[in-house]
């Protein structure tokens, strides 16, 4: 995935009515109409939404006369997955250099670093 589309992933699932409404596409392609009920807001609005998560890659939208019909593509948010994954597992291992080391500094001196001295 390009750098650019990443950004416009994270940019789209920051908004919590865009994440509402992928999550009512997870349970399976609708229109835009039912998408829309359970938010309170203009056709407009709704339509500016879906085009951030379509610009994002994150929905298709196909058209069948005057429906259109939207489902989810997962594959923006595996990718973003990914992306998460590496770093969590880099500051993982920085979280745990810093333990092992407190750890070591604790048998050391006799001081747990956990506990806090009594007042």
């Amino acid at each position: 995935m390009r750098e650019g589309q990443l950004d416009l992933v994270f940019s789209a699932l920051a908004d919590p009515t865009r994440r509402g409404m992928l999550e009512q596409l997870a349970d399976g392609e609708t229109n835009v109409g039912t998408l829309a009920e359970p938010h309170d807001m203009s056709q407009p609005a709704v339509s500016k939404h879906l085009r951030v998560l379509e610009r994002a890659g994150l929905i298709q939208r196909t058209r069948s006369g005057r429906e259109h019909r939207i489902r989810i593509d997962p594959r923006p948010i595996d990718a973003a997955s990914t992306w998460i994954g590496r770093y969590a597992r880099f500051w993982k291992q920085q979280f745990d250099a810093v333990d092992a080391y407190l750890e070591a500094h604790a048998k050391k001196t006799g001081k747990n670093p956990g506990k806090r001295p009594k007042r």
